[in-house]
């Protein structure tokens, strides 16, 4: 669904749901409960300032009824940001497709407290070109290839290239080596995993039919750390670090498996050593074979 409202400074407007019935006689009553954090007589003025737009562009009134609408758009207040001292590369460019070198600590796209600090806001405002849209998603703690569209017309063929498996994923990891090592590489990881609402961490079922899977090839090791290459054939979230946990080799400073610990504050020294470094696939508009490879590297490689 179009947003009736234009990106803004690299951000898009926000769009909320509202029920059809329920007890509040108006969408700001809503609006009101709904953001319970927030002051609600800032949220009034909101809508006298024309701030909360329909579908059609026109503003609400608080008192617009609730049946009146049943979607909204708005822009988010901006949060107070730390700025990420780390910034993207441009590899490839042209008016179908960009593709980024993303370093570590960088979201993709605006989440919880970083909005002009992700990777999509950053590059709309460096490319002046609001409607870039990423065709994937890179965790914010994993480096390396990122790739947009560029353009509205184009992007359904890109998105389906991902949707269909049609393009060939390679990344690198940098493990702790167990003790009493033994090289069990390469090595094909087949699980069930699930995201679950509210969750931190994916959850992985044994019993259940194994919906993800990886190729691990050994690149490197010695007496302290393993280096691997990894070859994903589906794309669950956190599945490269789910399938090297369950090996016994977690990744290096991952803070989610095979152990959650508590969230601390960005240690830029100790990056997640997770690397995004090959995308290959033909090109669905030109039908010419595309390759991308990342200039960075793992710190912590052998």
């Amino acid at each position: 669904m179009a947003s009736p409202l234009p990106v803004r400074d690299g951000v898009g407007a926000t769009r909320l749901h509202l029920p059809r019935t329920g007890p509040w006689p108006t969408a700001s009553a809503y609006m009101v409960e709904r953001f319970f954090h927030l002051d609600p007589e800032w949220l009034r003025e909101r809508f006298d300032r024309g701030e909360i737009v329909a579908a059609d562009g026109s503003a609400l009134t608080r008192y617009t009824p609730l049946e009146a609408e049943e979607f909204v758009w708005y822009y988010r207040e901006p949060p107070a940001e730390t700025e990420i001292p780390f910034y993207s590369e441009i590899l490839y460019q042209d008016d179908d497709l960009v593709v980024i070198d993303k370093p570590h600590f960088l979201p993709s796209t605006p989440a919880g407290k970083y909005v002009q600090n992700s990777a999509l806001v950053r590059l709309r405002r460096q490319l002046d070109n609001s409607d870039l849209a990423p065709i994937h998603r890179l965790d914010r703690a994993t480096a390396g290839l990122l790739m947009f569209s560029a353009r509205v017309q184009t992007r359904g063929a890109y998105q389906v290239m991902f949707q269909k498996r049609q393009i060939t994923k390679v990344y690198e990891a940098v493990s702790t080596r167990p003790e009493h090592w033994e090289n069990p590489f390469p090595l094909t990881v087949r699980t069930h995993i699930e995201k679950l609402r509210g969750q931190l961490c994916v959850e992985v079922d044994p019993s259940r039919e194994p919906n993800s899977e990886t190729l691990v090839e050994l690149i490197a090791a010695d007496d302290q750390v393993i280096h691997t290459l990894l070859r994903p054939h589906t794309g669950k979230m956190h599945q490269l670090r789910v399938h090297l946990a369950s090996v016994g080799a977690g990744i290096l400073h991952d803070n989610l498996y095979p152990i959650l610990t508590d969230e601390k504050p960005d240690d830029h020294e100790r990056p997640l050593q997770l690397l995004a470094r090959e995308l290959r696939f033909i090109d669905p508009l030109t039908g010419k074979q595309r390759e991308f490879l990342s200039r960075r590297t793992l710190k912590y490689a052998p």
